[in-house]
């Protein structure tokens, strides 16, 4: 007997089976059909969608980045065949996840207020090696980190105004609401300092909230968090707070739509494999609906930058300059491993100039790492599609690309983690949590106080897409001489032999 589906789910075809695949190929065919149609008819044909993949997402890229107007439409489509594909399960009845708060039996959630027990004034700092980064030195490295290429100028700009301006880390009159609030890259800890309103969306896991409440209560923020149950005041708390966001969405939208504050939501909640896809499809639910109800609210992603993405004219020059520069040595060995290898391994990083139709000329920088899978790429595009089509909409909308980050959720695959082991060869970066976190975290702040900010309603764009080109913190991938993809089994196997033999450089 098949167990009863509950919440937010991938949709059945007529025998009851679940492709995953099958689903992320309707929903791109869908965002390519009016802008190539051509295109959109192989993507449903392709037989090899886990391989080939990232053909057509940049074949999508290029469309969006010489017409302006196709980013939108094909974040529009995307998006709408999204809605109408996902399913969403209430006690046996199922529903078109677009028609998510039609469901019955949509119960009232309870709320609990903590304020932090601090009262030290807000201050930021980036831990890195090691060290408290903070004014001269932070800056410093800053600009280290720019002139190595590993941030783009805009980034560096970006946390330079933060240092700069220290009363904008007082968020005491915004509220901020994190969906999967205890994740190990979120601003959670950083937010807890700056008397921040903060609404924490995560799982009912006792683990999970001893940890957020105790951050909570070393800083001098203001927690509200949500329960399914009215509960004793003398109860534990740790064990009475959580919603789910795959199977509890209509409850949690409604929650958020009806509180009286103005609200920022932050999607950066994650799960492995394809529970990735459905708790994106879970907050853009939400947050869609949110903003229909609260239109001053506004949107926070955080991209990836092993992904595939627009950059200015400025990028593709260097990552060509860092092509010819490379020794004879070097050319010699890349040439030798990628002929071995019939041009899998160390494949060049080539950029192709693609003019706008604004006049301008942009490159793409490929970072897509075929291993995390086209169920990873869709959950972020279908962030960067919100993003875009928010944006377009006339709303405040904050999106980063944050560096490659050795959490837990990428180090417990070994050879991910032997990559990072390695990927200084390569001039790239992985950051360690804490440093992703007080970056990122000052990166949410700019967007949300800096009124010049490219994320305000009014700050107007050249190009849809200079919203995820803007503030990129790429850990140098842009600029890398190799694609991503074909230099990652390279660096996995210097890692692993520096771990084993437990060598420096």
């Amino acid at each position: 007997m098949s167990q009863m589906r509950e919440g937010l789910q991938f949709p059945q075809d007529e025998q009851q089976r679940v492709s995953t695949s099958r689903t992320g190929q309707q929903i791109v065919s869908e965002a390519l059909a009016l802008v190539d149609h051509k295109s959109s008819q192989a993507v449903i044909k392709e037989k090899n969608w886990r391989k080939k993949y990232p053909h057509y997402l940049r074949t999508m890229l290029e469309h969006s980045i010489r017409v302006s107007e196709n980013s939108i439409k094909i974040a529009e489509h995307g998006l709408k065949k999204a809605h109408q594909q996902f399913e969403f399960y209430r006690h046996g009845q199922k529903f078109c996840l677009k028609d998510f708060m039609q469901v019955p039996h949509i119960q009232p959630l309870y709320s609990i207020t903590i304020q932090g027990q601090s009262t030290e004034a807000p201050e930021w700092y980036i831990p890195y090696q090691g060290q408290k980064l903070q004014g001269e030195a932070l800056v410093a490295q800053v600009e280290q980190w720019q002139q190595q290429g590993i941030i783009e100028p805009s980034h560096a700009a970006a946390l330079k105004a933060v240092q700069a301006h220290p009363e904008w880390l007082d968020l005491s009159a915004r509220t901020l609401v994190l969906f999967g609030a205890g994740s190990e890259a979120g601003p959670l800890t950083w937010l807890s300092k700056w008397k921040a309103n903060i609404i924490a969306i995560d799982l009912p896991n006792e683990r999970v909230w001893a940890r957020i409440l105790k951050t909570i209560q070393a800083g001098n923020a203001t927690l509200i968090a949500p329960a399914s149950e009215n509960f004793m005041a003398s109860a534990e708390l740790s064990k009475c707070l959580g919603v789910n966001l795959l199977t509890q969405t209509p409850e949690i939208a409604q929650w958020l739509a009806t509180r009286p504050e103005r609200l920022d939501l932050a999607a950066i909640a994650y799960l492995d494999g394809e529970k990735h896809v459905r708790v994106a499809m879970a907050m853009d639910a939400i947050m869609h609906y949110v903003s229909t109800q609260k239109p001053d609210s506004s949107l926070m992603f955080m991209c990836t930058p092993t992904d595939i993405y627009a950059v200015p004219k400025q990028v593709m020059e260097k990552a060509q300059q860092k092509l010819k520069q490379r020794s004879t040595l070097e050319k010699l060995v890349a040439q030798g491993v990628s002929g071995l290898t019939i041009r899998h391994l160390l494949k060049s990083h080539t950029h192709k100039a693609i003019r706008a139709d604004n006049g301008q000329v942009y490159s793409i920088a490929d970072g897509l790492v075929i291993e995390q899978g086209p169920n990873y790429a869709l959950a972020k595009r279908l962030q960067q599609w919100r993003a875009l089509v928010a944006k377009a909409q006339g709303q405040h909308v904050c999106i980063n690309i944050a560096p490659s980050t050795t959490t837990q959720s990428v180090i417990k695959n070994p050879l991910l983690k032997a990559a990072f082991a390695g990927a200084h060869l390569f001039d790239v970066e992985a950051f360690a949590p804490e440093t992703t976190n007080a970056i990122m975290a000052a990166m949410w702040v700019h967007d949300l106080q800096n009124p010049h900010a490219l994320a305000q309603p009014n700050a107007s764009l050249e190009h849809p897409l200079a919203l995820m080109m803007d503030g990129a913190n790429h850990g140098g991938l842009w600029n890398s001489a190799y694609l991503v993809r074909s230099a990652l089994p390279f660096s996995a196997i210097y890692g692993l032999v520096k771990a084993k033999f437990s060598f420096k450089g």
